[in-house]
């Protein structure tokens, strides 16, 4: 299985292990809630749109995108937790998850560059 493919699945797998923070968010911080939720939506799409392009280089801005959208996601996160809006163990669980695809991402830019 290759980079994008593997990104693209830990990607849902962080969109879907986030849900229950997202629920929790909404009752607490809307605007930070909404921010995290566009964000992991941001990484999903863009790591899609990015695989459906042709060329190298419209391939290399969209997963760009996806990993900045990846980073966002990561500080909302932690935002939450210094906040006190999420515990620790989510966040890191989380983070984990977010790290891998950001690593993912950047190989994937790497090898269109």
């Amino acid at each position: 299985m290759s980079h994008r493919f593997i990104a693209y699945d830990v990607a849902f797998q962080f969109a879907s292990r986030v849900r229950p923070v997202l629920d929790s968010l909404r009752r607490k911080d809307r605007s930070l809630e909404d921010q995290l939720r566009r964000a992991t939506a941001s990484i999903v799409l863009n790591i899609s749109e990015g695989d459906g392009k042709s060329s190298l280089r419209d391939q290399a801005r969209f997963f760009e995108i996806a990993r900045g959208s990846c980073r966002e996601a990561r500080a909302a996160l932690k935002l939450a937790a210094i906040w006190g809006y999420v515990d620790e163990p989510t966040v890191a669980e989380l983070d984990a998850i977010a790290d891998r695809v950001c690593a993912l991402l950047s190989k994937l830019i790497a090898r269109a560059a």
